[in-house]
């Protein structure tokens, strides 16, 4: 499989097909068994997280992971990679940093949250806190971004908004997303992939894969 510089790439695929397996191969919390990621011509195999994530790779969870005792703005300084070389600089001077926190609320800003920047992280509606999610993903200045199930426990309207936001940020990013939501997912993506037993059975544009064989033999066919 491989994904376009630039692209939205969807991945979808029943409960158990090994996509969340995959995303975590692919971005070093888990080591493969053979085979090789390649990542702008660059075997990266076997790297760390965090190594990965310094070469331009973030991620978000199907459980979500922010500081629910800080504020939003909090939560997208803490991910910047100025604050990482802060090293042992006590918090509390970092946040009283000018420059970290402009750069914070620019983030904030492309996912339309700065107008929360005060307010604790443990205050937001669910389709706020999966913004400031990926908030905190785009805050490392990714060049790929990973999305585990993005929609996971949203409503019709929280979804709505979801999608907004990904066509905003897709001129910025390459995002690749493991999605349920195929409505949601044929909407945005440029490419999907469909992974079944482990496998990607299809790849193709979303109008394409509405008539591929394999997917319409598959209960994914009835939503496609």
């Amino acid at each position: 499989m491989s994904v376009e510089a630039g692209a939205v790439h969807g991945i979808m695929g029943p409960n158990g097909a090994g996509k969340t397996t995959f995303f975590n191969v692919l971005t070093g919390h888990h080591k493969p068994d053979g085979g090789t990621i390649n990542f702008d011509g660059r075997n990266v195999t076997g790297e760390p997280p965090h190594r990965l994530a310094r070469r331009g790779m973030s991620r978000s969870f199907q459980i979500m992971n922010l500081f629910d005792d800080t504020t939003v703005l909090e939560n997208v300084v803490l991910a910047l990679p100025e604050f990482r070389r802060q090293a042992f600089n006590p918090v509390r001077g970092v946040f009283g940093n000018r420059a970290l926190t402009d750069a914070a609320r620019e983030v904030l800003d492309q996912v339309g949250l700065s107008h929360r920047a005060d307010e604790g992280a443990r205050s937001l509606p669910y389709g706020e806190r999966r913004a400031l999610e990926i908030a905190v993903a785009l805050a490392a200045r990714p060049r790929i971004v990973f999305l585990d199930e993005p929609t996971s426990g949203l409503g019709t309207d929280a979804t709505s908004a979801l999608a907004d936001l990904i066509g905003r940020i897709r001129q910025r990013y390459t995002i690749v997303l493991i999605e349920h939501d195929m409505h949601f997912l044929f909407g945005l993506a440029d490419r999907i992939s469909v992974i079944h037993w482990g496998q990607v059975i299809a790849e193709d544009t979303p109008a394409a894969l509405r008539a591929d064989k394999w997917v319409a033999r598959s209960a994914l066919g009835e939503v496609a």
